[in-house]
């Protein structure tokens, strides 16, 4: 099988705990196709990239894209790429003050959301809109994940995550966590009641008890000794086995990884 087209993130169900992957495939702004790539780990796969970048919101060709698919000017003025996205604390849409977009930032941040203890390398804190679980934890690359805390509006939730800050990490460890390497033996809810003993008295109204353990399996069939990310700027044609799946990353069995997220609205040709 062979489709050229322009690359978006995976998409991902989780089905009685293990993850399936799904590759959309767009001809600039219109789907046209999706890959299952489960069938394809142990097999040889091709990815040839074209030599320019659709963005994911205009559709306009560039050479170099900024954040995930955007033009610089889209990225400097689109809610997508808004300081809220990264540090939820900033978003002021529940006073009716919109950082970029109004009806956007209504639509995504005036939603109710989730912080939750998520183990990746190790147990981290973060935030999501309560619709994106589970699939928010599987793009991190996360083997198991319970709730912290539930809020109405995304601001909340950032607030809680910041306090957390000082006691418990907010990042993964990409390469760790493409090794497998797991770091910290404690049970999640044990580390969840901890880090909900230092929510501030204010916030701790909006605790959740919720027991419910997510627990992820990805399809992988051994994990690497060491990784070497690659980009497609510098590799355009990639032949190689493909190893496994974790979060938005290719595992090939050299070593090497791709991370399809950070190439959205590159144009390339897929033969499996």
């Amino acid at each position: 099988m062979q489709i050229e087209g322009n690359l978006r993130m995976f998409d991902t169900e989780l089905n009685q705990g293990k993850v399936e992957y799904t590759l959309p495939v767009h001809d600039i702004l219109t789907p046209v196709d999706a890959i299952s790539f489960n069938p394809l780990i142990g097999k040889t796969i091709q990815i040839e990239y074209k030599g320019y970048i659709n963005s994911v919101l205009s559709g306009e060709k560039m050479k170099k894209a900024y954040g995930e698919g955007l033009t610089y000017k889209e990225f400097m003025e689109s809610p997508m790429a808004s300081p809220s996205i990264i540090r939820p604390e900033l978003s002021r849409i529940h006073e009716g003050v919109a950082l970029r977009d109004y009806d956007w930032e209504m639509k995504h941040h005036m939603q109710p959301h989730v912080v939750y203890i998520s183990l990746t390398n190790g147990y981290k804190v973060g935030v999501t809109r309560d619709t994106n679980i589970p699939y928010r934890w599987i793009d991190q690359g996360a083997v198991k994940a319970v709730r912290l805390a539930e809020v109405p509006y995304r601001q909340l939730a950032g607030l809680i995550e910041v306090s957390l800050k000082s006691h418990i990490a907010d990042k993964t460890h990409w390469q760790k966590m493409l090794k497998g390497i797991i770091e910290n033996p404690m049970d999640i809810i044990e580390v969840r009641d901890e880090m909900a003993s230092h929510v501030p008295g204010e916030l701790k109204q909006y605790l959740t008890d919720n027991p419910e353990i997510t627990q992820i399996e990805y399809p992988v069939l051994h994990y690497p000794e060491k990784v070497k990310s690659m980009k497609l700027d510098k590799v355009p044609l990639i032949e190689k086995e493909l190893m496994g799946i974790k979060g938005q990353y290719l595992i090939f069995t050299d070593g090497s990884v791709l991370n399809v997220r950070s190439h959205a609205g590159y144009r390339v040709s897929i033969q499996t």
